[in-house]
């Protein structure tokens, strides 16, 4: 059972939780973390979501997704997530998320981080992500209108492409 903390309007910690697949009371909210990992060609990583998952089951996503696990930052959640899913450690303690976007019920926040994994060195969480790829930004907009990739805006999907070079979102190397 997944446990996610709540937070106010203004993103503090409420003391409150709730379990996966609730909805939030009303005036509250949960986070979600999201990272973009692109190549030194400028290509981003996407994840086939498992045909299991609840919700968008079988359809391409950005490269790692998922929610705060209670006494999650928004960076060790990240950092978890990129773990689980695809088997990379990155250290993110030093990483702002380039965007939050605000939804219904939370807040999203976006990483853009820059790796070269090798796709046969990663290890999937079969049970969240059955493939990965590299893939352009065009490709994925076209993904997305016929309906393989989550319906994610264009403007949004341009906007992490346009973000992933941008000086101050990675770590100094």
């Amino acid at each position: 059972m997944e446990i996610f903390d709540l937070y106010d309007r203004d993103r503090k910690l409420t003391g409150e939780t709730m379990i996966r697949g609730q909805r939030p009371p009303e005036g509250r909210y949960f986070l979600v973390v999201h990272i973009c990992i692109f190549d030194q060609k400028g290509q981003m990583l996407i994840q086939k979501r498992s045909t299991e998952k609840g919700f968008w089951a079988g359809l391409w996503d950005v490269s790692v997704g998922g929610a705060a696990q209670k006494g999650d930052s928004s960076w060790q959640a990240a950092q978890r997530e990129l773990a689980e899913e695809l088997g990379i450690d990155f250290d993110f303690s030093e990483v702002r998320p380039a965007i939050t976007v605000n939804f219904e019920t939370g807040f999203d926040d976006v990483y853009l981080i820059r790796l070269d994994p090798e796709i046969d060195q990663l290890r999937l969480q079969m049970d969240e992500v059955t493939e990965v790829r590299w893939s352009d930004q065009k490709t994925i907009q076209a993904m997305i209108e016929k309906g393989e990739f989550l319906p994610y805006h264009d403007s949004l999907i341009d906007l992490f492409f346009r973000l992933r070079f941008f000086p101050g979102l990675f770590p100094k190397n």
